[in-house]
Order: C-alpha cells, then structure tokens, then sequence
C-alpha cells in the first residue's frame, strides 16, 4: 500500500524520499533523495502514481535546486532504506574548471584532481531545475553537456 501525501505543502527533503514526478504526456516519473544534493530518476515510467519502481534502477542521479523538492509539486511517497550507508550517496560526477580546463572528480563531499579519461562516462556536476529534469525525462537533453 503506497501513502500519497497531496497538496502544495511545503516539504523538507530527506534522504531516501521517494517523489513521483508528473509529465506533460500524463504519466509519471520517479525520483529518490540521495545524500550530497542528489536525486536519482528511476528508469521506471508509468501512468498509474500507485506502481512505484520496486528495483533501485536510474535513468541519472543529478543534483537538483532546493526548491525542487520544497515546492510541493513532486509527490512524496514513501521514504525507503538504502541496502547500506555506501549505497545513499549518489556515483562520483565530474567537474570541469571553465577557466582551465582541468577536470576534477566530487565524491561524498570530496574532490580529487583527475584526468579526462578518468571522468569519461560520468555525469558532469551541475545542479539541475525541476523542468530540465523533466526534459530529460522526456528525452530532451539539450541541458546535459556533451564532452
């Protein structure tokens, strides 16, 4: 049985709030609070809000702005346990010095000089709004930079 809290209350984020996500095509995407600022987008799409994702698959983990989750406008679920402390934080992401160029790697509140080959296929640190998150649930991706 899945509680849905509905309304515009204001919510205080918590690591391991599960949020369903509305899209414009009416259904629904889904999305789980990380520690460090990011939230997981389940690969898991669908047009019923009550078939939550059972299996811990994304599409992307990004960090998202604060307001993101405090509006209201993303539906909290449930709040479901990590298998264990390491699993909570989100993968390491890539930052690449606009000035520079030097690329550098962020993990659980950590960066470490690296090398380009070493951030190849990871995501590139950016916080992300509400409605980039949704283009790129949709399949527009015009916000996520290529290297």
């Amino acid at each position: 049985m899945v509680i849905i809290i509905i309304g515009k209350k204001r919510k205080r984020k918590k690591i391991r709030d599960i949020y369903a996500i509305p899209l414009p095509n009416g259904k629904y995407a889904f999305g789980r609070i990380f520690k460090d600022a990011g939230i997981g987008i389940y690969n898991h799409i669908v047009e019923n809000i009550e078939d939550i994702p059972m299996t811990e698959e994304y599409q992307f983990i990004v960090d998202e702005y604060e307001y993101v989750i405090k509006s209201g406008d993303w539906i909290l679920l449930e709040n479901r346990s990590f298998l264990n402390e390491e699993d909570a934080y989100p993968p390491p992401t890539c930052i690449i010095d606009s000035i520079s160029g030097e690329y550098s790697i962020y993990h659980k509140g950590e960066i470490r000089s690296a090398t380009k080959s070493e951030c190849e296929g990871l995501e590139i640190s950016a916080v992300w709004a509400d409605n980039h998150i949704i283009y790129r649930i949709m399949g527009e991706d015009k916000w996520h930079k290529k290297r």
